[in-house]
């Protein structure tokens, strides 16, 4: 079933809370971010998948070839398949709002999601993405509420690149909001303050 196409751990919401979908970043699991969500909007329901590619024992969601160069065949693949395994579980929890939260590659595949099918979430917090190339016009992302947070020093996710993102998010109607912190890849607390205030 397209339920379980994901290890994972999943939570139903409470009447009228939200569904919450994590991503882990490279090396995380679906364990990463599950105690956040029930700190931040208790009674949301939560789902969290394991990434399904190894990178030297590593998990991810899809595969690169080097750093910041994606193998876009396994995008494709991983985001296709995700989009099945969110609209399975969209589909079981009907009625509730459908929020998205990424760090890092599980940003990237949660982006690469909302690029091809932006009516899967309602809102979405990118953080420290990384997305090397210019995704095609998405009408779709119209008024969909998206929130970046980045480091101003990130090596891995260089800054242009999440400002140029932001920046394409807002062309495409989004309600686009950019936060930066003056550090690097690390999630900093303002960021989980800015986060939770995103999501309530």
């Amino acid at each position: 079933m397209s339920l379980d196409l994901y290890t994972h751990i999943s939570t139903p919401p409470a009447p009228g809370a939200p569904l919450v979908f994590t991503f882990h970043g490279t090396g995380g699991d679906e364990h990463q971010f599950a105690g956040l969500v029930p700190q931040i909007l208790p009674g949301a329901g939560l789902v969290s998948p394991r990434g399904d590619v190894s990178e030297h024992g590593a998990n991810r969601f899809f595969r690169r070839t080097g750093e910041g160069v994606y193998d876009m065949a396994d995008l494709a693949r991983g985001t296709a398949k995700m989009a099945a395994f969110i609209t399975a579980h969209r589909a079981a929890h009907p009625g509730a709002a459908v929020y998205g939260l990424g760090y890092s590659n599980g940003a990237n595949i949660l982006a690469s999601v909302l690029f091809q099918n932006p009516d899967l979430f309602d809102r979405a917090a990118l953080l420290h993405p990384l997305i090397p190339f210019t995704p095609p016009p998405q009408p779709g992302l119209a008024g969909r509420r998206i929130l970046i947070t980045a480091g101003r020093r990130d090596p891995i996710c260089p800054l242009p690149l999440t400002e140029a993102l932001a920046g394409w998010f807002t062309v495409q109607g989004a309600q686009t909001d950019l936060t930066l912190h003056p550090g690097g890849h690390e999630v900093r607390p303002e960021e989980i303050t800015r986060i939770k205030t995103f999501l309530q």
